[in-house]
């Protein structure tokens, strides 16, 4: 517009759906507009125009036939809407060359029927509305600064405006007709004296989103941030602001929120320029997106900058070219290069800067993650990279999808942020648990390496070959494999170094370092850790996964408590070494002392045994890789209290020394051969097998060797 203070058109609309404060909140489709010219210099008005407008479904609530008193009938009659628009813009046209006038401006009362009804129905049809419907006149706020006793803008009507300046409500019948001559009655008395009002201020609908960065120190008003739920996965920022088209959001006000997977689940989160337009979106809760409704409720700014804050220069530089389409790329090789990328999106799509245009996604120790952010002029070219979806690099499928700043900003987020392994939440349970023996003590050190990626065939003298020159600062006792639920490799090993600067260089120089046939990814990791997994538990980057005995129904009923144990005579010190023995206790009565105790549970006849589980499984150094990871061993009691143990009366049920080994999932078939056969290499203490081996009523097995074995 070359001028807003030539004319103004004041313009009037109804839905076959709710009217006046409600309108545009139920979907509805334009049924009528009416408009009227004034002139704001000769002060003087145009014809008035009724016109009525065919929606595509001819279905009324009744609250409209009763407001409007309009029939399906009549609409059928009627012009589709972009037909109506081309006669409001030739009628308008025509009688502004009469009056020698060059622009127009629409005047309205409440932004409801711009916002809420115009816009989202031609965003929905497809429709391009002409650029009068982008910037307007608020009547109610205008005479809000001519009259501010006359209340609040929210509770401003026509009729009350009309009443405060004096002027007697018109009795026109018509709807539209009557609304649009009140308007026309209180601009042209603002116009006059006392009021002389000038209309320069004005409401503007932005054309399209603008996307852009957001820094975490940024103050966002929680009055203007709402949260959208139910959005297709493969929704963009675009489709967002289309959704909301006629309200005004924030530069980079839209924030796509992402699962623990770094995957879209299917909600954002939406900043507005100002609470009015937060409140307008809020009326749209559950209005469609293609054929899905969309759930919008409040939400806050501290919501809205854990998502879409940054703090990355890299990331704000990356950003910072503006009015982009930006595409996430997944699945890349690790040893993808810009060349590669470039190479692979071809010249049709040619990206942004060249390799400037390209983010890599990357871990805190500079690893790729197979993520990459990539930016292009225009849709079209993002189009033509689109088509590339699932295409191969190298020996991998590649996935694309349109992305926003506020993902740019989460994903990096969640990387960068994100310690090469989780750390350890707190024990769900507390539980009472053994001594932990000397080479395993439970600290954050990071004094460990883990390994992830190794032969399935892996032994101990592979992974020491590996660790080449660094093997000699392996702590005794200090390598163990990680098996699965079927007691198979992993893939996984810890090793703990013999400080954390060796497990810092050993993650330095072996990772990716080839054994066979396979690259090794190495971590750092501290002792606590490692023993969270080889607990049970599973520890990746996707978060933790408690291991059984940290499970609330793993606790155990009940436990006797050793005394403290006392000093070592040499000779007992060097019988009793429990990194080379894993000796069972026998269960002892419990006894009061105000020394630190250590917790035994008892084996009890029929019932399930609780073994503690806060204790590596291996024993041995090297640990061959067929140890069981589902079971641990008891530390050998020390000196005397060895001693006191070995005078306790018998138990009745297992009245030899030895280890308990629990053996879960036998078939209900096996008999006493078929598990001897199983445990063949180990020594057992009587010679009848059968006393050994227990059965609950569950169908598992207890059986006491005379010797742990670990293997």
């Amino acid at each position: 517009m070359a001028s807003h203070s030539d004319t103004l058109v004041v313009f009037f609309g109804a839905t076959a759906g709710a009217n006046g404060g409600k309108l545009g909140s139920d979907e509805r489709e334009i049924i009528l507009l009416v408009w009227q010219i004034v002139d704001l210099h000769e002060k003087k008005v145009g014809k008035l125009h009724r016109c009525l407008v065919k929606p595509d479904s001819l279905e009324l609530t009744e609250q409209c036939k009763e407001e409007t008193g309009l029939t399906w009938e009549e609409l059928c009659k009627a012009e589709p809407l972009d037909s109506v628009l081309q006669q409001f813009q030739q009628s308008v046209s025509s009688e502004l060359k009469a009056l020698g006038r060059s622009s127009y401006t629409l005047c309205v009362d409440g932004p409801l029927i711009i916002r809420q009804a115009f816009h989202p129905e031609a965003s929905k049809k497809n429709l391009v509305l002409p650029d009068c419907f982008f910037s307007f006149v608020d009547l109610k706020k205008e005479f809000h600064k001519c009259c501010s006793n006359a209340g609040t803008v929210k509770d401003l009507t026509l009729s009350s405006m009309l009443e405060y300046i004096g002027v007697p409500a018109l009795a026109e019948q018509v709807v539209g007709v009557q609304e649009v001559r009140s308007m026309v009655l209180l601009t042209l008395r603002l116009l006059s004296d006392p009021y002389n009002h000038k209309f320069t201020n004005f409401e503007t609908v932005k054309y399209k989103f603008e996307s852009g960065a957001c820094s975490k120190t940024e103050a966002v008003d929680s009055e203007t941030v709402i949260r959208a739920r139910g959005l297709p996965w493969q929704s963009s920022d675009q489709d967002i602001a289309r959704f909301f088209k006629g309200l005004n959001i924030a530069k980079g006000g839209v924030a796509l929120c992402l699962n623990a997977q770094g995957r879209r689940n299917g909600e954002a989160l939406v900043r507005f320029v100002s609470p009015e337009h937060r409140d307008l979106a809020l009326e749209r809760h559950k209005h469609h997106m293609g054929s899905r409704y969309i759930e919008v409720y409040k939400a806050t700014g501290e919501e809205f900058l854990k998502i879409a804050g940054g703090t990355s220069n890299e990331v704000a530089q990356f950003l910072s070219k503006e009015n982009q389409v930006i595409i996430r790329m997944r699945g890349l090789p690790f040893t993808a290069t810009p060349e590669n990328v470039l190479g692979f999106l071809g010249p049709e799509s040619p990206v942004t800067d060249g390799s400037e245009g390209l983010l890599f996604v990357k871990y805190p120790d500079g690893r790729p993650t197979g993520d990459a952010f990539v930016l292009f002029a225009c849709e079209e070219y993002a189009q033509n990279a689109l088509k590339k979806h699932k295409q191969i690099l190298g020996k991998r499928y590649i996935e694309l999808f349109r992305s926003t700043a506020a993902e740019v900003q989460q994903v990096l987020n969640r990387y960068m942020s994100t310690p090469l392994i989780s750390t350890l939440p707190p024990p769900i349970v507390p539980m009472p648990v053994l001594a932990t023996p000397p080479f395993l003590t439970s600290s954050s050190n990071r004094d460990c390496v883990r390994l992830r990626g190794l032969p399935y065939t892996a032994a101990i003298e592979d992974i020491l070959e590996f660790m080449g020159e660094h093997a000699v600062d392996i702590k005794p006792h200090g390598v163990h494999m990680v098996l699965n639920q079927q007691g198979r490799p992993s893939g996984d090993a810890f090793i703990q170094m013999k400080s954390s600067d060796r497990a810092f260089m050993v993650a330095q120089k072996c990772h990716k370092k080839m054994m066979k046939d396979r690259y090794v990814e190495v971590f750092q990791c501290s002792t606590e850790e490692m023993s969270f997994v080889l607990m049970g538990g599973t520890l990746n980057r996707s978060g933790l996964s408690p291991p059984p005995c940290k499970l609330p129904c793993l606790s155990p009923p009940a436990y006797a408590a050793f005394p403290a144990p006392t000093a070592l005579l040499p000779t007992e010190a060097a019988l009793y070494q429990p990194p080379l023995l894993a000796t069972p206790r026998t269960p002892q009565p419990p006894t009061h002392s105000a020394a630190p105790a250590l917790a035994f549970y008892p084996p009890q006849p029929h019932a399930q045994l609780y073994m503690n589980m806060n204790m590596n499984y291996t024993a041995y150094y090297p640990s061959p890789p067929v140890s069981p990871s589902t079971v641990s061993y008891f530390a050998a009691p020390p000196g005397a209290m060895a001693a006191a143990v070995a005078a306790q009366p018998p138990a009745p049920m297992m009245p030899q020394p030895g280890a308990l080994v629990r053996m879960q999932g036998l078939p209900y078939n096996t008999g006493v051969k078929d598990i001897l056969s199983f445990f063949q290499g180990y020594q057992y203490a009587p010679d009848d097998y059968s006393s050994v081996i227990q059965l609950n009523d569950q169908g598992r097995g207890l059986i006491q060797p005379k010797e742990w074995l670990c293997l």
